[in-house]
């Protein structure tokens, strides 16, 4: 169902991409998720990716991708692979609509991610 749900936003992303764009541009985004329990230290991601955005109408959409460095408090690092696609809907003035899939590599099995949410602006 994963495989299913990223083949489908790659594609969403991918049309939207050659879709007559009010805004285009590639970008680089270097992003670090630290994890603690209390103040214990578990360990971080550092994703270092280039990824490209667009625009289509009411709707804003982005592809990235690249290495991820993986530091597991009291482990050797690792490098793997990781990569994002979303979409971000302007349903009216106020209130926008977005949503993210996200994957990381590994040697076991591969990692996946869903995001969803809504977000209402007051002013």
């Amino acid at each position: 169902m994963i495989s299913t749900l990223f083949k489908v936003a790659a594609g969403t992303v991918a049309s939207a991409a050659f879709a007559a764009p009010s805004f285009a541009g590639t970008y680089a985004n270097v992003e670090t998720n630290a994890g603690f329990s209390g103040s214990d230290y578990s360990g971080a991601q550092t994703d270092l990716h280039i990824g490209y955005e667009t625009t289509a109408g009411n709707a804003g959409f982005y592809v990235q991708g690249g290495p991820a460095l993986i530091s597991t408090d009291g482990e050797d690092g690792e490098t793997e692979f990781s990569g994002k696609a979303g979409v971000n809907v302007a349903a009216t003035d106020a209130l926008g609509v977005y949503g993210e899939i996200s994957f990381l590599t590994t040697d076991d099995d591969n990692n996946y991610g869903l995001k969803g949410g809504v977000k209402y602006n007051f002013w």
